[in-house]
């Protein structure tokens, strides 16, 4: 009964509101599919060869193992790169672009996730990706500042070893080791033009927006980029918030909404609601 009252209570703070804000963690992509490197346990189920070699995330996801092993780090990241490309993103992408589309104001993004999902689900001008982007490559030497499509990147990667099988990418500039345009841990060299043009450009938006509901999805505390720009909108622009996570989902007060489920589950019962 409780749950069947939370789920009204987020239906009705969206039916009312006239700008619809979604902020996504990880766990907006567990639900398609990708893998949750939640800990380092879930990391290594993830990535066997790296827990064999006695890497953890945040050692791999560094620019510095593109300078200790770039094969290596192009495995682990070509992989990913593949993975987001072939996964197909779930449903409840769709679910928040219509509800966007019913309101005055429309819809913006906010995302560390990397894997261009949103972009594909017909997001593309209104996503601020704070963490970079995969679909996206920069030189690893920074010989000028400039970020090109990972389009043409095709990896082939050796699952046992975690290693790229063929050519590394290169930056079509100085011929030199092209990464992606993500930030990683301890990254001075990330590129952040691209993702500062998205956040502009949210801003702007944001200046407009009146009436606002943040729906935020799978976002933890142990990276706490997403949750810091949600519980930001809701002291400084009075936004109400739907946080939906199976995990950590207590809300500031009471006019807020916390969902402990996955993010398909929440959306599709919140849609329900909105049509019931």
């Amino acid at each position: 009964m409780l749950a069947n009252t939370a789920i009204a209570q987020a239906a009705a703070l969206i039916h009312q509101a006239h700008a619809l804000v979604i902020a996504a963690g990880a766990g907006m992509g567990v639900d398609s599919g990708l893998p949750d490197f939640r800990g380092r346990d879930g990391f290594w189920r993830a990535y066997p060869a790296l827990a064999q070699a006695g890497l953890d995330f945040q050692e791999i996801a560094s620019p510095a193992s593109f300078e200790r092993d770039p094969t290596l780090a192009w495995g682990f990241y070509g992989h990913r790169l593949a993975l987001y490309r072939a996964t197909q993103p779930h449903e409840g992408f769709a679910l928040l672009k219509r509800w966007g589309q019913a309101m005055r104001h429309g819809t913006t993004v906010f995302t560390s996730n990397v894997d261009g999902h949103f972009q594909r689900t017909g997001f593309e001008g209104e996503t601020h990706e704070c963490h970079g982007s995969l679909m996206h490559l920069q030189c690893a030497r920074n010989c000028r500042q400039a970020i090109w499509p990972a389009d043409g990147f095709e990896p082939d990667v050796d699952e046992t070893t975690c290693r790229l099988r063929n050519s590394l990418p290169s930056c079509p500039h100085c011929g030199g080791l092209a990464r992606p345009n993500v930030l990683m841990f301890g990254d001075g060299a990330w590129q952040p033009q691209r993702s500062d043009g998205q956040r502009r450009r949210q801003h702007q938006w944001l200046a407009r927006a009146e009436g606002i509901v943040v729906v935020e999805l799978g976002a933890g505390t142990a990276i706490p980029s997403v949750r810091h720009f949600s519980q930001g909108l809701v002291r400084q622009a009075g936004a109400r918030l739907i946080r939906i996570n199976p995990r950590e989902c207590e809300v500031p007060s009471s006019s807020d909404v916390g969902l402990p489920m996955t993010a398909q589950a929440a959306l599709r019962a919140i849609d329900a609601a909105l049509c019931g």
